[in-house]
Parts: C-alpha cells; sequence; structure tokens
C-alpha cells in the first residue's frame, strides 16, 4: 500500500535524534499554550458579551477570526519562518498572543476583534501551528508520522486541560484578569521553549517513499502546483463533515431531549477518542505513507458518521461519538506527511501552510453549513447526510491521486 516506513541502508544514516523527540515535546507544549488563548472567548463567551453589550455574535465573531486568521497567517509565518527560521517565528507567535489578549481585554468591541483576530489568530497561532508543523516534519524521517500526530494533538490537549481552569479564573478574577494572566503564562512558555529548544533543522537525507525531489519536477504525474491544490481540495472535503459533529453535537442531544452536561461529556469522548486514534493514525502513516493514511482515515471518517443516523438513544450516541473520533483523528497530520513525502523540502515551509489553511477554512465551512441546514429543514439528519457526501467525494479524489501515485513509483521504479 505504498512504501515501507523505513529502509536498513537508510537507517543507519537517519536525521532522527535525541533532540528530535525534545522538538517534538517542545512544539506539543508551545501549541497547547497558543491553542488555549482563543478559549478564553469561547469559555468566556457570556460575561464577555454582558460586559461589551453587545450580544454573543460578537465574541462568536472574535472566535471565528481567530482561526481564519491562523489559517491566513500560517502561510504568511511560513514564508516568515522560511527566511527567518522557526525560532523567530515561533518568539514572534508567543509575543503576538500575549499582545492580542491583552488588547482583547480592554474590553471594547473593536479591541476583543483585533486582538483575537489579529494577535491571537493571524500572529499567534498563525505562527505556531502550521509552520511548526512543516518545522517538526523536518527532523524526522523514520518516524515523521508519528511525531506530526503528536504534535498536531497540542489542539486536542488544550480542550483538554484550559476550560476547566478558565471557568473557575473567569468567575473569580473575570473575564479580563483571566486573558491578561493567560496571555503572560502563555507567552512566557512559548518564548523561553522557542529560545532554549528551537534551531535549524539538520539536512534532510532522500527518505523513504519520497516521489520527487527537485523543484519544478512533476508531482503525481502532473504540475506541482496541480498536486497541491487537488490536495488541498481533498482536505477541504474531509473538513467540511469534520467539523460538523464537533461542533453540533451538543445541540444535537438537546433535540433529542439530552441534557446539556452529557452532550458535553460526549463531546468531549469524541475529543478524547480523536487524542488517542491520532497516534495510532501516525504510527500507521509510518508504514503506509501519507495518501494511504489518509484515504483510510476517510473511510473512517465516513463509515463513522453513519453513526449519527443510526442511533438517537444516549447510550448508542457515546459510542457513535467514540467511533466517529477514532475515524478522523489521524486526516490533517497525514496529510501534512503526504506533502513532506512528495515535495522538496524548500517548499516545505509555505506548501503545508497552504494545505491547512484549506483544512481549516473548511473546518469553518462544515460547522456552519451544518447551522445553515439545522435552520432550513428543522433537523440534523440532513446535515449529517451532506457531510457523509462530502466525505465520499474526498475518499474518491484521495483515491484517484493514489492510483497516480502508484503508476508514478512504477515509472520511478522502471527508469531505475
Amino acid at each position: 500500500m505504498g512504501e515501507p516506513g523505513g529502509i536498513r541502508a537508510d537507517q543507519a544514516r537517519s536525521i532522527e535524534s535525541r533532540h528530535s523527540w525534545i522538538i517534538a515535546a517542545a512544539a506539543l507544549t508551545m501549541l497547547a499554550f497558543a491553542a488555549g488563548a482563543p478559549l478564553t472567548v469561547v469559555v468566556g463567551l457570556v460575561p464577555i458579551s454582558e460586559t461589551l453589550g453587545a450580544g454573543r455574535s460578537l465574541p462568536s465573531l472574535a472566535t471565528s477570526l481567530a482561526y481564519l486568521g491562523t489559517g491566513i497567517g500560517g502561510v504568511v509565518c511560513g514564508l516568515l519562518a522560511g527566511r527567518f527560521g522557526q525560532r523567530a517565528v515561533a518568539m514572534l507567535g508567543g509575543s503576538a498572543i500575549l499582545a492580542g489578549l491583552v488588547t482583547a481585554s480592554l474590553a471594547e468591541p473593536w479591541s476583543l476583534l483585533v486582538g483575537i483576530g489579529l494577535g491571537v489568530g493571524l500572529f499567534g497561532n498563525g505562527a505556531l501551528f502550521p509552520p511548526m508543523l512543516a518545522y517538526v516534519s523536518l527532523w524526522f524521517d523514520r518516524r515523521r508520522g508519528t511525531a506530526l500526530a503528536l504534535v498536531s494533538s497540542g489542539q486536542y490537549v488544550a480542550g483538554f486541560v484550559w476550560p476547566s481552569l478558565f471557568e473557575r479564573s473567569i468567575a473569580a478574577f473575570g473575564w479580563q484578569w483571566t486573558m491578561l494572566g493567560y496571555g503572560a503564562a502563555a507567552s512566557a512558555v512559548i518564548v523561553t521553549l522557542a529560545a532554549l529548544v528551537l534551531r535549524p533543522p539538520p539536512v534532510p537525507l532522500s527518505g523513504p517513499g519520497a516521489i520527487r525531489s527537485q523543484p519544478g519536477a512533476p508531482v503525481l504525474g502532473m504540475p506541482p502546483n496541480t498536486a497541491l491544490a487537488l490536495l488541498a481540495l481533498g482536505s477541504f472535503l474531509c473538513c467540511v463533515p469534520m467539523a460538523m459533529p464537533a461542533a453540533h453535537l451538543v445541540a444535537f442531544c438537546g433535540d433529542l431531549g439530552i441534557r446539556t452536561s452529557v452532550g458535553a461529556a460526549m463531546l468531549s469522548v469524541l475529543l478524547l477518542s480523536a487524542f488517542v486514534a491520532r497516534q495510532f493514525w501516525g504510527w500507521l502513516s509510518d508504514r503506509v505513507g501519507g495518501l494511504w493514511t489518509v484515504f483510510i482515515g476517510g473511510l473512517a471518517q465516513t463509515v463513522g458518521m453513519l453513526g449519527f443516523l443510526a442511533t438517537q438513544d444516549e447510550a448508542g450516541l457515546f459510542f457513535a461519538a467514540a467511533a466517529y473520533g477514532l475515524g478522523f483523528g489521524g486526516i490533517v497530520p497525514a496529510y501534512v506527511l503526504a506533502v513532506r513525502e512528495l515535495f522538496p523540502v524548500a517548499e516545505v515551509t509555505w506548501r503545508v501552510p497552504a494545505l491547512l489553511m484549506c483544512s481549516l477554512a473548511g473546518m469553518a465551512f462544515g460547522a456552519w453549513l451544518a447551522g445553515a441546514i439545522y435552520d432550513g429543514v428543522g433537523f440534523y439528519a440532513a446535515a449529517w447526510w451532506v457531510g457523509i457526501v462530502f466525505g465520499l467525494a474526498q475518499v474518491a479524489l484521495i483515491g484517484t491521486l493514489l492510483m497516480r501515485q502508484r503508476g508514478a513509483m512504477q515509472s520511478l521504479r522502471a527508469a531505475a
């Protein structure tokens, strides 16, 4: 199903080292702190709206701007990382998160949008999430998929750790002081780790499974930008259904008469399942390659979504949520691995963020689309079916790319 994850002749000259895993652990920690910054608005939505007197739409817009800014900022900061190095860009990200939360805490409508959208999103998480995945991939060749799965789990770690702490802090000190305190702590951790741990990556070797290594050469038998565009389209298609249950599961449970607290617990089960599964998908991708992992994960996600149509009782939905999390957990890092396998190292710093921008756009569109469909028809089953259609389209697209990959590898073997 692809090139093996490691070839013995290459292992003796592997670029992986003890410091590679130190880099991965530091990146996971930085991303867990960076991803916590937008959650200050999510958890504090009600008190923020009461303070600003602008309703809940304003803080909701700020959250949307944070994720949109992360996607756009990832491309901008990826280019900066290629020029100035990931250490400088990560330090910029940590400083921007502090500046953004300080600005947001001024408690003005404009300051909330600017602080969260530009500080936390564009130059904060935008400087840390997409470029950091590209950077970490340059430290690994044999276990690259495992490392990417670990590092990309920073968002899940943030989702487990910070909300309950923010809830208590906001109740005790208010949302403004919570933003200020968290901004200072997050910035200190991110900037310190970036300064002490991050350094230029080793010169990568021609890793096993790499289909091309020269800039300008065809990728999967097509122009490289066309190949990236199709991969990005696939990431958009898979992230549309990925966002639907995550954004609407609690509301879906409420429509079925299931308590909100149970729905929230169900969402936690889904995220925990995705976190655990992501480590398995990373292990698998080291053995079968990024594209095959994307294909298998897309199939699993599509099948998992059928679970929300098959049952409406509490126990059944807990099982469906866990199964769905197992399916989608490893798709996004597998896309990053596929880009790393297919494109030259010199292009990774901008191609990975460009793909992740499309992934984040798919997540944003999927969350909105499910709500729009519900508003139109009054039930979520229609949204789940639309998500399944998007998932099937992604599987068909990646299946086509896999066929082209197989043809390209056979041509390389024949030429050799």
